[in-house]
């Protein structure tokens, strides 16, 4: 199944990141991504009931949602995600019991790391793909493809300050997904009762992606 999970990250090559001060919240904006095409979210541990939502979301969208959970940050944790639904595991920062628990119960692991070191000290430790995090604090685009000037093997997934604006850089780098936030994940819209600005910039996401690719 990891394999599997895989393919569809790096297809679809969009990850949103969901922060949200309710389920309800939650609920209303991955619904206001899906009806943009969205069908991957990351489910953050920052969300109230984190884990009782991603149990609703799986058994709500099945298979058409990929779901993640995010924020992980200790094994117990790791287990508590995957037992809900989560297919893939990342977190802000590098904790090998995260990777081995994840890795030992079959689903895809990304960590986060930011210096060189973190990095290859992340993917020697089993992640599937390194969450290069804060990004934008390093220069954005020009920082990833720095990293993979020496270490062309790695699989990329920069997050924070990936925007419209700043989408296509990151891919043309070699990022293999872009792990996307409040540009995308607009819980304010939602607040203001207008859904149609998430769909809307959900959809513009995945034709960007689409345009760089082709």
């Amino acid at each position: 199944m990891a394999e599997e999970t895989k393919k569809i990250l790096e297809r679809v090559a969009l990850i949103p990141v969901l922060r949200a001060s309710s389920a309800e919240t939650g609920h209303a904006l991955v619904h206001a991504m899906m009806a943009g095409g969205v069908t991957v979210v990351e489910v953050t541990m920052t969300v109230p009931g984190a884990i009782e939502l991603l149990r609703e979301l799986k058994q709500r969208h099945g298979d058409r949602l990929l779901l993640g959970s995010g924020t992980v940050t200790d094994a117990a944790q790791a287990q508590a995600t995957i037992e809900a639904g989560a297919e893939f595991v990342v977190s802000p920062s590098l904790h090998p019991e995260v990777i081995a628990k994840t890795k030992a119960m079959g689903k895809v692991a990304i960590p986060g790391a930011l210096t060189p070191t973190e990095v290859i000290t992340a993917w020697h430790a089993g992640a599937d793909y390194v969450k290069v995090f804060p990004c934008s604090a390093m220069g954005g685009a020009s920082y990833l493809k720095s990293l993979l000037a020496p270490f062309p093997e790695l699989k990329l997934i920069p997050t924070g300050g990936v925007t419209l604006a700043t989408a296509a850089d990151f891919l043309k780098a070699g990022a293999r997904a872009l792990g996307v936030g409040t540009d995308l994940v607009n819980a304010a819209a939602i607040a203001e009762g207008r859904p149609e600005v998430v769909t809307h910039t959900a959809r513009a996401y995945l034709e960007l992606i689409e345009a760089v690719r082709r």
